[in-house]
C-alpha cells in the first residue's frame, strides 16, 4: 500500500471525505464517507458558519478513521469557483538581436505576465476592502519570434512571449477553509481549486488536445474549465446550480429547504412523492409536476453555462462537453446545454464510470459523477503539493500559495516588490541621426538585484520554502549610452584623392549640427551627425598642411576651383608650385614681412599664453604652447570652451580671449 491521501470536498450541501493511495497508474479508494450539512452553513461554495462546517468535517474524519483503523492528521482541500477570479495576460519581451534563451529569461517573462495580470485584476476589482491572493498561474503557451513554442529554453530568439492565466482568491475564503479544517484537528497538506480537481479526473491529458468544456454542477455554483491544444485555456463559473432548483421546489410546495431537497432527489426515482408542508399537512406531488416546475430554472442554468463557455472559448462553441456533479443529473440539463451550444446531444454527457477506469474502490461504491471532484482533490496531491506558506521578505512576513515550485520571484511578486527591481536595467539610450538616418545606441546593462535566501547568495529562480528569510537589494540601471564621433567615423571607409599626381588617403570629415567637429566629440541626444563623402578644398589644404596663395591656379578635375569646391572620392587636385606654399614657407615669408606678424596673449585655464609667428590664430594653435597630450585619454572627452561657450578647434581666436581645455571625468 502506498502513502494514504486524505481529501475533503467541502461542498455547499455536503462534505465528502476520501482516503486512498496511488498504485502504478491506478488510484485505490480505501474508504469514502459523506455528511450533509445540518443547516445552510455554506452558501454558494463559501463557508458562512465556520464552527458548524468544522463539526461536520470532524464527523467525516472520525468515520474515516474508524473505517481505516488509523488517525488522520493531514488533508487535501479545494476552494470553490464561486470566489475564484482569473485574469488572462499576454507579454512579449524583445531582445533587439538573436539571444539564446535561458531559464532566467523565462522567469522574467512569466513574472512580467503575472505582474501584468495582477495589475489588470486590481483595475477590475470592485471589492476594495477585500484582499486577494494570487494562488497560482498556468502558462497557456509560449511564443518564439511570434510563433507558438512548447519550451523556450535553449532556442535563439529576437522576441519571446507568453499567454498566461493567473488565478486569485479572497483572503477570507482561504482563511475560512483553513480555520474550519484546523478546528477539526487537521492540517492542510495541499490546496487546489475545484475546477482543477474535477478536470484531473474528467479530462485526462490525452484528451486535452481537443477543445472540450467541463461543467462541474454543484449545489451553489457551476464551475467551468476549457481545454485545447494540450492546455487548460480558461476557468469560469456561473453562480447558479442545484440549490436554485431546490429553492423553486420549496416555494412551490411550501416546505423548508431540507424537505425540498428530498423532493428534488426523489423526483427522478418515483412517480409520486409524499411530504409534509410547513403547516404539518401531508401532501403529494407527481414527479412530472416537479420537473415542470424546475424546467425553466434548468433552461436558465443551461443557457448561462453555454454563454459562459462561448465567452471563455473566444466567442465560439466547443467540440464536446463533459458534465460532473450532482446537479448535472437534472433531467433535460445536458440536452439543453447541447441545444444552446449548437452541438449534437451525444457530445454533452455525464461523466462518471467512463472516466474512472483507473479508479478502484475497495468498498462497494458505484462510480458516479458525484465522485469526480472528491477523487480529483486526492489526485491533485500527487501533481503538486500546494499549501500556503509564510516567508520573510525584506523583514516583512508574506503569505504565499505554495505550488511546490515557489521561487524568490514568486515571493517578490506577492510582497509587491517591483518587477524592474529584480532585473538589471539599461542606462538611457542615445538617439541621434547619421546622414539623416536614425541611430540608437543602447545604454549599458546595470547590476542585477543582490539576493540572499537564509544568508546565502541566491537569484530569482532560487527555490524557497516555509520560513525562509529572503533579502533583495534593488537592481540598478547601467550607464547611459555614450559614443564619440571617432567610433562612427572609424566605421566609414577612407577617402582617396589624387593631389598633384600622388594618391592621398584622408579620414572622413564630420559635421555635427552643421558645424565641423573633432573626432573626440561625444555625441549628444538629438545631434544631427553628417559624415561627409567629400572635402571642401580649403579643408583639404589644411589637412595636408598646405596653403594656397589667394587660391589661384588650383584645379579640381582639371577645372579652376576655389576654397568651397567639393572634392570627392578619386577626384584629382592640381596645385601649381608657383602658388603652393607650405606652412613653414609662410612663416618664413612673414619673417621677411614683419607687418604681417601678429602677437596675441590669451588666457588658457586662467594662465596667460603668448602666441606669435602668424598673422592670425585658430583655437588648435593653443595646444602648441601648453602641456596637454590629446593622445593620452584621461577622461570621457575633451572639453573646449572659448569665452565661456563650447568652441571648435578650427575657429579663430583673438587677443584677450579666455580659453578652457580639460578632460571630462567618466
Amino acid at each position: 500500500m502506498g502513502q494514504l491521501v486524505f481529501g475533503l470536498d467541502i461542498g455547499t450541501r455536503s462534505i465528502v471525505g476520501t482516503v486512498g493511495y496511488k498504485e502504478d497508474n491506478r488510484f485505490v479508494v480505501v474508504a469514502q464517507r459523506v455528511r450533509e450539512h445540518e443547516t445552510r452553513a455554506m452558501l454558494d461554495g463559501q463557508i458562512h458558519d465556520i464552527g458548524k462546517v468544522s463539526e461536520t468535517i470532524r464527523q467525516v474524519k472520525e468515520e474515516l478513521e474508524e473505517a481505516i483503523g488509523r488517525k488522520l492528521t493531514d488533508v487535501c482541500i479545494a476552494a470553490a469557483g464561486r470566489v475564484l477570479r482569473t485574469v488572462n495576460s499576454h507579454v512579449e519581451y524583445p531582445f533587439g538581436s538573436d539571444k539564446e534563451i535561458v531559464s532566467e529569461d523565462i522567469y522574467a517573462l512569466t513574472s512580467s505576465a503575472v505582474e501584468k495580470a495582477y495589475e489588470e485584476f486590481l483595475k477590475q476589482q470592485t471589492e476594495e476592502d477585500m484582499k486577494f491572493y494570487c494562488v497560482g498561474y498556468s502558462v497557456v503557451r509560449f511564443y518564439l519570434n511570434g510563433y507558438p513554442m512548447g519550451n523556450l529554453e535553449g532556442h535563439k530568439a529576437r522576441t519571446i512571449g507568453v499567454d498566461l492565466i493567473a488565478t486569485f482568491l479572497p483572503e477570507d475564503v482561504v482563511d475560512g477553509l483553513y480555520r474550519a479544517v484546523e478546528l477539526a484537528g487537521l492540517e492542510v497538506a495541499n490546496m487546489t481549486l475545484e475546477p482543477i480537481a474535477a478536470i484531473q479526473v474528467a479530462i485526462p491529458e490525452r484528451f486535452r488536445m481537443l477543445n472540450i468544456a467541463l461543467i462541474d454542477v454543484g449545489a451553489g455554483t457551476s464551475d467551468i474549465s476549457i481545454t485545447n491544444d494540450g492546455c487548460i485555456i480558461a476557468y469560469g463559473m456561473i453562480p447558479i446550480a442545484g440549490d436554485a432548483l431546490t429553492e423553486v421546489i420549496a416555494r412551490h410546495c411550501l416546505v423548508d429547504f431540507a424537505t425540498a431537497e428530498k423532493i428534488k432527489r426523489q423526483a427522478g426515482e418515483a412517480e409520486e412523492i409524499t411530504y409534509e408542508d410547513i403547516m404539518f399537512l401531508p401532501q403529494k406531488i407527481k414527479s412530472k409536476e416537479v420537473l415542470s416546475v424546475t424546467a425553466p430554472v434548468v433552461e436558465d442554468m443551461a443557457r448561462q453555462v453555454a454563454d459562459k463557455i462561448k465567452e471563455l472559448n473566444g466567442g465560439k462553441s466547443v467540440s464536446a462537453v463533459f458534465v460532473v456533479g450532482g446537479g448535472g443529473k437534472l433531467p433535460g440539463y445536458t440536452e439543453a446545454v447541447a441545444r444552446d451550444l449548437d452541438i449534437v446531444p451525444e457530445r454533452v454527457a455525464l461523466r462518471g464510470e467512463e472516466v474512472m477506469q483507473q479508479i478502484v474502490f475497495e468498498e462497494d461504491t458505484a462510480k458516479d459523477s458525484l465522485l469526480v471532484t472528491p477523487i480529483g482533490i486526492c489526485l491533485n496531491f500527487y501533481e503538486q503539493n500546494n499549501n500556503f506558506i509564510f516567508v520573510s521578505f525584506n523583514d516583512r512576513k508574506v503569505k504565499i500559495y505554495d505550488n511546490n515550485r515557489l521561487t524568490v520571484a514568486d515571493a517578490a511578486m506577492q510582497a509587491g516588490f517591483p518587477n524592474d527591481g529584480l532585473f538589471p536595467g539599461r542606462g538611457k539610450a542615445l538617439q541621434f541621426t547619421v546622414n539623416g538616418k536614425q541611430r540608437i545606441v543602447r545604454g549599458e546593462v546595470g547590476e542585477a538585484a543582490v539576493i540572499t535566501v537564509n544568508g546565502q547568495p541566491a537569484d530569482i529562480a532560487t527555490p524557497i520554502h516555509e520560513n525562509d528569510i529572503i533579502r533583495v537589494e534593488h537592481s540598478t540601471a547601467g550607464k547611459r549610452a555614450e559614443v564619440q564621433l571617432s567610433e562612427l567615423a572609424d566605421k566609414e571607409e577612407k577617402l582617396f584623392l589624387q593631389v598633384n599626381g600622388s594618391k592621398v588617403e584622408l579620414p572622413r570629415l564630420i559635421l555635427v549640427n552643421e558645424a565641423f567637429t573633432t573626432p573626440d566629440y561625444s555625441v549628444a541626444e538629438g545631434d544631427m551627425v553628417e559624415i561627409l563623402n567629400y572635402y571642401p578644398l580649403q579643408k583639404l589644404l589644411q589637412y595636408m598642411d598646405l596653403a594656397a596663395d589667394g587660391m589661384s591656379n588650383i584645379y579640381v578635375n582639371h577645372e579652376l576651383a576655389d576654397g568651397d569646391t567639393k572634392v570627392y572620392e578619386n577626384f584629382t587636385v592640381e596645385i601649381t608650385e608657383a602658388n603652393l606654399k607650405s606652412e613653414s614657407d609662410i612663416r618664413e615669408d612673414t619673417a621677411d614681412n614683419e607687418n604681417k606678424i601678429a602677437t596675441i596673449v590669451v588666457l588658457v585655464n586662467r594662465q596667460p599664453v603668448k602666441l606669435s609667428g602668424k598673422d592670425s590664430y585658430i583655437y588648435v594653435d593653443v595646444f602648441d604652447q601648453i602641456d596637454f597630450d590629446r593622445s593620452m585619454k584621461k577622461g570621457k572627452s575633451i572639453i573646449t570652451k572659448l569665452n565661456g561657450r563650447p568652441a571648435q578647434y578650427m575657429e579663430p581666436i583673438h587677443d584677450g580671449d579666455a580659453i578652457e581645455i580639460y578632460w571630462q571625468e567618466n
